[in-house]
C-alpha cells in the first residue's frame, strides 16, 4: 500500500492517512467570522476522507488580513463559528487544523473576485506593517516599519489566537511564515533591511519567527502538533535560500515545531518560479534530513 494512505502519528494525534488539505483562502468571511460557506467547504473534504484539513490563513489581528474576506481569530467571538466546523470535521474521522497568519505588507487587498489589488485607505483599506517600508509591488502604498511595541503585539496576537484555536476544537496549528507574508518578510533580506536585532544577520532575521513559534508552543497543548509553513526559497538572487531553510529547520524544531510545511516564493512580485508537478518536494527532502518531519505543498 502506498505510504500516502498509511496512518501517521505526530505527538498524540494520529492521521488516518497522509493526505493533507492545505490552507486555501476562501475570501468569504465577514469581519473574520466563519459561515455556512466554510462549513460546507471544509466539511465536504472531511466526509471525503482527507486525513488532515488545515483551515485557511486566519488572521491574528484585523490588520493582518490579506483582504476583508479573511477568517480571523483576534476575538473570542470568532470561536463559536469555527467550533461548528471542527466538530463536523472531527466527527468524520479527519483532524482539524488551522493556519495562523499575519499578511504584513501584503494585507489590505481586495478579494480576488474584485481584482485583488491593494485597497485605498479611503476605500476600505488600512495601513499595513512590515519589517521595512518596502512595498510588495511598484506603485503600492509602502508599509509602516514595525516598531518594538508592534512586534510584541504581533507575538502576543499569535499566542492568543492559538489559545482561541484550541478552544475552537482545532488539534493542529500551523504558523504561516511563507508566501511573502509578515514572518517571511522578516526572513528575507529583500524585504527586511532593518539594522536592529530583527534585521541583517540570519540570527536576527529569524528572531521574530522563532519568538512566535515559542509563544504559540507555550500555550498550545503538549499533545497537539505544531507546524510551520515556510517558503523554502525566494527564487530571487539575494533573497531567502534553501540553505537558510535547512539551517532554520532545527531551530524551529527546538522552538517546538513538529513539522515544516515546505512551499516557496510569494515574497517577490516578479520572481520566476519553475512550477511543475512535485517541484517543492526536493525542499521537503532537504529539510527532512535535518531530523524534522516535513510536508510538501503544490
Amino acid at each position: 500500500m502506498s505510504a500516502l494512505f498509511s496512518s501517521l502519528k505526530i505527538r498524540s494525534i494520529t492521521l488516518k492517512n497522509r493526505i493533507v488539505m492545505s490552507p486555501m483562502c476562501q475570501y468569504s468571511a465577514k469581519d473574520g467570522f466563519a459561515n455556512d460557506w466554510h462549513l460546507v467547504h471544509y466539511g465536504t473534504r472531511a466526509s471525503g476522507g482527507t486525513g488532515l484539513i488545515i483551515a485557511e490563513a486566519t488572521a491574528v489581528w484585523p490588520e493582518g488580513r490579506i483582504s476583508p474576506g479573511d477568517l480571523g481569530l483576534w476575538s473570542d467571538e470568532h470561536i463559536a463559528g469555527l467550533r461548528r466546523i471542527t466538530d463536523f470535521i472531527n466527527s468524520h474521522g479527519s483532524v482539524a487544523g488551522i493556519q495562523l497568519a499575519h499578511a504584513g505588507r501584503k494585507a489590505s487587498c481586495a478579494v480576488p473576485a474584485e481584482g485583488g489589488k491593494q485597497l485605498d485607505l479611503k476605500n476600505g483599506g488600512w495601513e499595513t506593517v512590515a519589517p521595512s517600508a518596502i512595498p510588495f509591488s511598484p506603485g503600492e502604498r509602502p508599509p509602516v516599519m514595525a516598531d518594538r511595541i508592534c512586534l510584541e503585539r504581533i507575538i502576543t496576537g499569535f499566542r492568543d489566537a492559538a489559545v482561541r484555536a484550541m478552544k475552537a476544537g482545532f488539534r493542529v496549528a500551523e504558523i504561516h511564515a511563507a508566501h511573502g507574508y509578515l514572518l517571511h518578510e522578516f526572513l528575507s533580506p529583500l524585504s527586511n533591511n532593518r539594522t536592529d536585532e530583527y534585521g541583517g544577520s540570519f540570527e536576527n532575521r529569524t528572531r521574530l519567527l522563532l519568538k512566535v513559534t515559542e509563544a504559540v508552543r507555550s500555550v498550545w497543548p503538549e499533545e497537539n502538533p505544531l507546524f510551520v509553513r515556510i517558503s523554502s526559497t525566494d527564487w530571487t538572487k539575494g533573497g531567502w535560500t534553501p540553505e537558510e531553510s535547512v539551517r532554520l529547520a532545527p531551530l524551529l524544531h527546538q522552538a517546538g515545531a513538529d513539522l515544516i510545511d515546505c512551499s516557496s516564493g510569494g515574497n517577490i512580485h516578479n520572481a520566476k518560479i519553475p512550477v511543475r508537478p512535485g517541484y517543492q518536494v526536493p525542499f521537503a527532502e532537504m529539510i527532512r534530513n535535518t531530523g524534522i518531519m516535513t510536508a510538501a505543498v503544490g
